[in-house]
């Protein structure tokens, strides 16, 4: 990005941008083929066919509704991540930080006989805060994010396991289902709804909503256009008058809220909540954002992208179950999307700063 950056324009998926000229206009298949997430739509066309094929059990609506939920269980938390790395940051407490909001909802409401509406409150309070601080540090001392969140992973995993075990005596929480407020909440995080006779999970519904509000974000808002900025050059945004710190910091807090919506989901699915999950969650957000068309190094990604790559790792985590597999093959397949897509993206990337600088 040059020193005189100016603001993208809303449909721009980096912070470097350049006049646009009637004599740059590319055919539409380049135009395509310069969006960040059309990688991984590629792949996941793909991998759909390959297992509709080797699977027969893949091929149903039930199949296709727990694919779908294993995919939201990623997708709600990497849509955050997924801006986050947008704006060039990343969150390494993202995993146990939906363990910590679960577990703050369930302990609180449970010892201090609270209704769960009151637990849930504090625990996203106590998510957001996590989000500012995480932010704030990151912005007010300059250590890289990956550093700061890895402190609060440690931290986070560890208050997790012992606090648990001080005021639970063990390292899950006690059933909270009959405390008043669980069933209406329940309802809002938890619900099956039956579609074309197959029950579907109610965090798909959240998990495209949220998918939606972040494209709208980054396609149509003064906020999208900062998140690029911020994360394609950080010096030059500031010096234009983008708002760097109160971006990153509110990124930062986006995780935390999203971390907590998943989390709640996760203690009132299953009424009970084990301190120990969520460890190496965080890696496979990073992935789908990164599978997704998200750029490493920032500025550069969408949040449609990052929900194909979440869908991309429930086709693979139940295909591999349906086609009767070793289910350990799963972590080598993601090492190799990995590599892959970093490949993939970099060349998309160069794609688009070509049509742009034309």
């Amino acid at each position: 990005m040059s020193s005189s950056l100016k603001t993208p324009p809303p449909s721009s998926t980096s912070a470097t941008v350049t006049s646009a000229s009637p004599k740059a206009s590319l055919s539409l298949g380049a135009r395509l083929m310069a969006r960040p997430e059309i990688g991984a739509l590629i792949a996941a066309v793909a991998i759909y066919a390959f297992f509709f094929i080797v699977a027969p059990p893949f091929r149903s609506i039930d199949a296709f509704a727990t694919i779908l939920y294993a995919s939201s269980q990623v997708g709600i938390v990497a849509v955050a991540v997924g801006l986050l790395m947008i704006g060039g940051e990343f969150d390494l407490s993202a995993g146990v930080a939906f363990i910590t909001a679960a577990l703050t909802a369930s302990i609180f409401s449970y010892q201090f006989s609270v209704n769960m509406w009151l637990g849930s409150a504090v625990a996203l309070v106590l998510a957001l805060g996590i989000g500012f601080v995480n932010g704030y540090l990151v912005v007010k001392t300059g250590i890289p994010s990956f550093l700061i969140t890895l402190g609060t992973f440690f931290i986070l995993q560890g208050a997790n396991l012992g606090i648990t075990k001080l005021v639970t005596g063990s390292v899950a929480t006690q059933n909270v289902s009959d405390i008043d407020g669980f069933g209406s909440l329940k309802a809002i995080f938890d619900t099956k709804i039956n579609l074309f006779g197959a029950n579907f999970r109610i965090t798909v519904l959240w998990w495209v909503l949220f998918v939606a509000i972040a494209t709208w974000i980054l396609a149509r808002t003064r906020i999208g256009n900062w998140i690029f900025a911020v994360g394609g050059n950080a010096p030059s945004a500031r010096a234009v008058g983008v708002p760097v710190n109160k971006v990153k910091i509110g990124l930062f807090m986006a995780v935390g809220f999203l971390a907590w919506f998943y989390g709640q989901h996760r203690l009132y699915g299953y009424n009970t909540i084990q301190a120990g999950e969520g460890v190496g969650q965080e890696f496979i957000y990073i992935i789908a954002a990164v599978v997704g068309g998200t750029l490493l190094t920032g500025g550069f990604g969408s949040a449609i992208g990052t929900a194909i790559g979440a869908f991309i790792f429930g086709m693979v985590s139940q295909g591999i179950v349906y086609a009767g597999w070793d289910p350990n093959w799963f972590k080598a397949f993601l090492g190799v999307m990995l590599l892959l897509a970093v490949a993939v993206n970099l060349y998309v990337k160069k794609l688009a700063t070509t049509r742009r600088s034309v």
